[in-house]
C-alpha cells in the first residue's frame, strides 16, 4: 500500500485518514496538523522522509504565483528543503490544472454560471488557475489580494492590474514570516471578518477555505462557494451564514474533500515520480482518473 502524507500548519482538529483504491493501487492518504508549528512539520518531514511515497505541504504555499510569474516563499522553502528522498508538493500543479477544468465543468454539466456573476477571489495569487478561469467565463471579477493579506481595502479589478502590482510587493511578501501572509493553527479556527462589503457583493466568492472562513462577515445569504477543502463543520457552518451552494475542487473522499496538496501528492506517488509532475502530466492523468468537482446544495 502506498503512503501519502500531508503535513499541515494548520489545526490538527481538522486531521484525517482514509484508504482508497485508485487505478487498482491501494493508498493510505493521512492529514496531519501541526497547529502552526513549523519546526514540528520540518521534524515530522525529516523523521519520514523515504518512509513515504509523497508529502503534501499543508496550511501553507511554497510559491506564490504573481499571474504571470512564480516567487518562493522563504519559510516554505526550509519545511520543503527537510525532505531529501520523498517528493513533496503544495498543490500549486493540481490548482494550475484541475481548478480550471472544474469551472469547464461547471460551464458545461452546470447552469451555475449561466449568468453572470460578480465573483470575489479571496486571494487570485493563491489560486490563479480559477482567478484566470472564472474571468474568462465572463464573471464581473474582484480580487481581494491587497485586502486580505494587507489589510488594504482596495478592488483590484483585473489579473494585468495584479500582475502589476504583485511584481512590486512579492519581492517583499515573500520574505515575511508565513503567519503574517496566511491564517495558521488556532488562526483558521477563529473568524476576524474584514471589508464585509466585499462579499456581501459578491454572487460568487471563491478562493483557500482558510482565507474565506476567517475574514467572511456573519451572513452570507444566497452565495455560491468555491474553494478547497471542507468539513462537514465547515458546511454546517456555511447553511448557518446562509450560503446556497458549496464547490470544492476536489472530490470526495471518505465523507470529505481533501486538500489540493493531499490530492498532488496522490499523483504523485500514483506515478512513482519523486518530484513534482508538469501540468501536462496532471491534465493527462485527470482526464484519466476522471476527478469531478463535489457539489453540495445547502
Amino acid at each position: 500500500m502506498k503512503k501519502v502524507v500531508s503535513i499541515s500548519l494548520g489545526s490538527s482538529k481538522r486531521d484525517h485518514s482514509a484508504e482508497i483504491n485508485l487505478m487498482g493501487q491501494d493508498f493510505l492518504i493521512s492529514r496531519i496538523g501541526t497547529d502552526g508549528d513549523m519546526d514540528k512539520m520540518i521534524q515530522f518531514i525529516r523523521e519520514n522522509d523515504g518512509k513515504v511515497d509523497a508529502f503534501g505541504l499543508g496550511g501553507m504555499d511554497l510559491y506564490i504565483q504573481a499571474v504571470d510569474r512564480r516567487y518562493s516563499l522563504r519559510d516554505a522553502e526550509k519545511v520543503a528543503a527537510a525532505a531529501k528522498i520523498t517528493p513533496i508538493v503544495d498543490g500549486s500543479g493540481l490548482k494550475n490544472t484541475l481548478e480550471r477544468r472544474v469551472v469547464e465543468y461547471l460551464l458545461q454539466e452546470t447552469d451555475i454560471l449561466a449568468e453572470k456573476k460578480k465573483a470575489l477571489i479571496v486571494s487570485a495569487m493563491d489560486r490563479c488557475g480559477l482567478a484566470q478561469s472564472l474571468e474568462e467565463a465572463g464573471c464581473e471579477m474582484v480580487f481581494g489580494d491587497v485586502a486580505f493579506i494587507l489589510n488594504i481595502p482596495v478592488r483590484i479589478k483585473s489579473l494585468k492590474t495584479l500582475a502589476f502590482l504583485a511584481r512590486l510587493l512579492v519581492p517583499i511578501i515573500r520574505l515575511l514570516p508565513f503567519s503574517m501572509i496566511y491564517p495558521t493553527g488556532k488562526k483558521q479556527e477563529k473568524s476576524k471578518p474584514r471589508f464585509p462589503r466585499f462579499f456581501q457583493e459578491a454572487d460568487l466568492i471563491a478562493g483557500d477555505f482558510h482565507y474565506i472562513r476567517r475574514y467572511m462577515p456573519s451572513e452570507l445569504p444566497g452565495k455560491i462557494i468555491i474553494t478547497n477543502t471542507v468539513t462537514n463543520e465547515d458546511l454546517s457552518l456555511l447553511r448557518e451564514k446562509g450560503v446556497k451552494t458549496v464547490i470544492t475542487t476536489t472530490p470526495e473522499i471518505e465523507g470529505r474533500s481533501f486538500g489540493t496538496n493531499v490530492m498532488e501528492a496522490l499523483l504523485v506517488a500514483y506515478t512513482g515520480s519523486k518530484k513534482e509532475l508538469k501540468d501536462d502530466e496532471y491534465l493527462l492523468l485527470l482526464k484519466e482518473l476522471d476527478f469531478k468537482p463535489r457539489i453540495v446544495q445547502l
